[in-house]
């Protein structure tokens, strides 16, 4: 199990133990626990309700750190998939934070900041007709879906606000 291993001396003996860096629940009662390598706590180690509002969701297509996601049903399967202006029914759900090959499970996040993005202008962002994408100039196309997704703060950060869409005439 990867995580940080520390030293003790129980009355002149020496044991090793290994602070796991995610949790499984129940059975890592007591334990100590490590930072993981981006030097933070590992959610796992949180009570449900607090950190990330994320679900693990099936992809339908492989996506890309930072994709903007639209969940749909698939014969009664959530599933998701890359958001999309170009096609009503399409819009932004969430982001992933990590590239997913499917049919894998991803991370969906649905609020916070998409730090997995790269080119952002500052200013508000807009969902893309490049599936997936954003933008910062609202499409304009007959039959497109205007959405902000959020705004940017740097070039590689953009906080996650879904908006609701609507469909150009």
């Amino acid at each position: 199990m990867p995580g940080q291993k520390f030293l003790t001396n129980n009355a002149g003996s020496i044991t090793e133990i290994v602070a796991p860096q995610t949790s499984v629940g129940a059975g890592d009662a007591g334990k100590l626990t490590a930072l993981d390598s981006s030097g933070r706590l590992d959610t796992s180690f949180l009570p449900t309700g607090i950190g990330a509002d994320t679900a693990a969701i099936v992809s339908s297509e492989n996506l890309a750190a930072g994709d903007f996601v639209n969940i749909w049903n698939d014969a009664a399967a959530f599933k998701v998939r890359k958001a999309d202006a170009t096609v009503a029914g399409k819009e932004a759900h969430g982001f992933v934070l990590a590239a997913v090959t499917s049919p894998a499970n991803a991370t969906v996040y649905f609020e916070g900041s998409n730090t997995a993005v790269t080119g952002a202008t500052p200013g508000k962002q807009f969902l893309s007709t490049t599936a997936g994408g954003f933008t910062a100039t609202a499409p304009s196309g007959s039959g497109n879906v205007v959405q902000r997704v959020g705004y940017a703060v740097s070039a590689t950060v953009i906080n996650f606000q879904s908006l609701t869409p609507f469909v150009l005439a």
